[in-house]
């Protein structure tokens, strides 16, 4: 992967923390959902309810597809990264409290809100792998790609 274009994308998802996210349904169709994100590099972990829809969806097909963007005033100015990748639970403790602690990160304002901190037992953790990334970045050009193999 280019350096520049790797920059970009951990740029990208440094400067996010929420990410639609589509599983597939058992009917076949999509299912997309926001869900608030933490990365390290490249991977990038969420959580959701251990009977979410989303959690039952991954169960039976482990592929994903992602986006991570934000509202812009100027159509010129839009960025953001389009992702196919593989979504795994996460079910080592300490690599679970690793990405919880990786999502507080994410939220400091949570401190100041007295909700319990879920644990890794009460939630569903995963592990979004990438296999290709779509860099979106209209300066270059409308709708202009470079598109990543992972």
């Amino acid at each position: 992967m280019d350096e520049d274009i790797r920059r970009k994308i951990l740029t990208l998802l440094d400067q996010h923390r929420i990410m639609t996210i589509a599983t597939l349904r058992p009917d076949g169709w999509p299912q997309a959902t926001t869900v608030g994100y933490a990365n390290e590099g490249l991977t990038i972990y969420f959580l959701c309810g251990p009977d979410s829809q989303k959690a039952r969806n991954l169960a039976r097909d482990n592929r994903v597809s992602l986006t991570i963007d934000h509202d812009t005033p100027q159509v010129m100015d839009i960025t953001g990264l389009s992702m196919a990748a593989h979504a795994q639970a996460v079910v080592d403790s300490t690599q679970a409290g690793k990405a919880l602690g990786l999502l507080m990160l994410k939220y400091p304002q949570q401190d100041s809100i007295p909700l319990p901190m879920p644990s890794p037992k009460d939630v569903r953790i995963f592990r979004v792998t990438p296999t290709v990334i779509s860099v979106l970045d209209y300066s270059k050009g409308f709708a202009h790609t470079d598109l990543v193999t992972c």
